[in-house]
């Protein structure tokens, strides 16, 4: 593979109803040539039930020294947080 092909982002599903995580990067010439790769490289066992790709390019993300001024913490608003609730027996956590 060329260096000039584009990469892409792999999140998989593992099963219905749970959510797509990242599994990892891969370089392809397109997207249906990524879903190929993706398919052949993190679902050869059954491990997954749906795949995404997307281009690296197209992710735009904050960074973790952003998280002051970009997050609003609302710590004056402690409804917001569930401290206050116990939860039955059998659940760990919320």
């Amino acid at each position: 593979m060329s260096e000039l092909s584009p990469l892409f982002e792999v999140f998989l599903r593992g099963r219905r109803g749970l959510d797509h995580i990242h599994v990892g990067s891969l370089h392809a010439h397109d997207a249906g040539q990524a879903l190929e790769y993706a398919r052949d490289t993190y679902i050869r066992r059954s491990e997954g039930v749906s795949i995404w790709v997307v281009e690296s390019k197209d992710i735009h993300a904050s960074q973790e020294s952003d998280v002051a001024s970009f997050y609003d913490p609302m710590d004056d608003k402690a409804y917001r947080h569930a401290t206050h609730y116990t939860l039955p027996d059998g659940v760990d956590n919320m």
